[in-house]
Parts: structure tokens; sequence; C-alpha cells
């Protein structure tokens, strides 16, 4: 008996055939609730302090941001890792998110960050996340994000404030921001490249900058105190230094303004409350 290499497979074995190929784009389309559980590292409630975000200005002269008091209370939990590029990807599939720009838009790998998405692309994430999954999801304000990166939070180191010789100041600011542009990893990296933190978090301060919903403020200080001036169409980012961006931005690379170095990477992880 000879063998038809041109017949075509039984139909028992189309079928296992579309089966699979079903399962595996189920698996595919799978909401975040059907998929699995959210990994998560509780944020450790109580009070403590950390540099202000914004803009601080005496008599209009720029100084450095002072140290607060923040507050995390109890019941609040954090995305151990950044929302990867598949997981937004379910998003825009199922339309609830937008899609994302030329660049971006066909990314869709389960290893890595999720980029090149505006706050308002992280916010859009949020809101569908929380109804597949019953729960509340939400960005991060500043001082939660903070909270969370424990170990791996820096600060802005002081600069000169001389009233008669500015220019020191904005020296030492140029200095700063060619130091922190040496050396940075632009492509976004697999989740754990840049190690975890004494909580578990994952790539804290790595090279994705991450969308919080803390509004920018312009505050002046000094003998004169004036009440902050809040601009919640420009929110602060937090990564390997803190930054702000317009909240439609999702490329700072493409000429954005931002306050001080763009960030490489744009990204996000949420804040569950419980």
């Amino acid at each position: 008996m000879t063998t038809n290499s041109g017949a075509r497979p039984a139909p028992a074995l189309l079928l296992q055939r579309l089966a699979a190929c079903l399962l595996a784009a189920g698996a595919w389309m799978a909401s975040p609730a059907q998929a699995g559980v959210i990994d998560v590292v509780a944020i450790p409630g109580g009070a403590f302090t950390y540099q202000a975000a914004g803009e601080f200005l005496d008599q209009g002269r720029p100084v450095d941001a002072p140290r607060v008091q923040g507050r995390v209370e109890d019941g609040r939990a954090i995305m151990r890792r950044q929302v990867s590029q598949a997981e937004y990807a379910r998003c825009v599939q199922a339309g609830a998110c937008k899609r994302l720009d030329k660049g971006f838009r066909d990314l869709a790998a389960a290893d890595l960050p999720a980029v090149g998405v505006s706050w308002a692309d992280a916010t859009a994430y949020a809101e569908w996340l929380s109804r597949e999954t019953g729960q509340r999801w939400r960005l991060p304000v500043y001082a939660e994000w903070v909270r969370a990166a424990a170990d791996r939070y820096r600060e802005d180191g002081a600069l000169p404030s001389d009233p008669d010789n500015p220019s020191a100041r904005w020296l030492a600011e140029y200095d700063r921001e060619i130091s922190r542009s040496q050396g940075r990893i632009k492509p976004p990296q697999p989740f754990g490249h840049f190690g975890v933190n004494t909580l578990g978090m994952s790539d804290m301060g790595g090279n994705v900058w991450e969308w919080t919903d803390t509004c920018f403020a312009s505050h002046s200080v000094g003998a004169l105190p004036l009440a902050p001036r809040e601009n919640c169409g420009v929110r602060i980012l937090a990564g390997a230094h803190i930054a702000a961006m317009a909240d439609f931005i999702r490329d700072p690379r493409n000429g954005a303004c931002s306050i001080g170095l763009p960030p490489a990477n744009l990204g996000f992880r949420l804040v569950r409350e419980d």
C-alpha cells in the first residue's frame, strides 16, 4: 500500500488541531481574573518621611524639595512587577484600552513591561482590570510608590543655592543630568533584570519610569509661602529619578516636554485596595 504525501489530515486530527488553537487563543485572551491571581506585595502601612515631589521656589528661585511626612494606610497592595506587554495587549483587544503608537503597538511579550503608555492609557487599563476582577485597581500616588520602593528609593542630593550666583545651581543641575544620562539602558529589559528590593518588589527604579496618580505642583516657600499651584495635566513619574510629564505623553524621547532628564521608557504597575 502506498502513502499519499499530499493526503489531507483525518477529520479527527483536524478537530484536535482546531481545539488546540482555540485553547491557545483562549489562554492569550483570558482575562486576568481567569488567568490566575495577580502577584502583589503588601505596602507597609504607617508614617514615613520622603522628599516631596514637584517644584519649589523661594522668591522665584528654584530650591531643593523638602522632606515631608507621608502615610500609607493598611490594606493596600501593589503589583510585584510592572504590567506586561501581553497584559496591556489584552486590554486593547477587549476594546477597553487605546492601541499604542507605531513602534509600540505590536509589542506583546509576556516577560517584558508595557512601554509607550501614557497616564491616560494606564488609567484606562486600571479601570478595565477593576471591571474584570471585581477588585479596585488604580495607579499609586507617589508616596505609595516611595514606600513600596523601600531600599531602592533614592532622593536627589542638595544643589547649591546662592542668590548672588544663580548660575552655580544651574551648572550643578546640568552636571547631574549629564551623569544620569550616562549608561542608561534604553530598551526595556525582561522582568527581574534590575533585581528585587527588600519587599520582593521587582525592578523598582530600573529603566522603566512608572506613572503615578500624583499631580505636579509648584510650591512657593521661604519668607512668603503661598498655596501650591497644582497642575493635574502633568503627573509625577517614579523611577531611577523623579520626573514629571504631561499625562498624554507616551514616548518622551520624541521631544516631549519634561521636568529634568526625559525618562527612557514609560510604564506602570497598579495598587489594589483591599
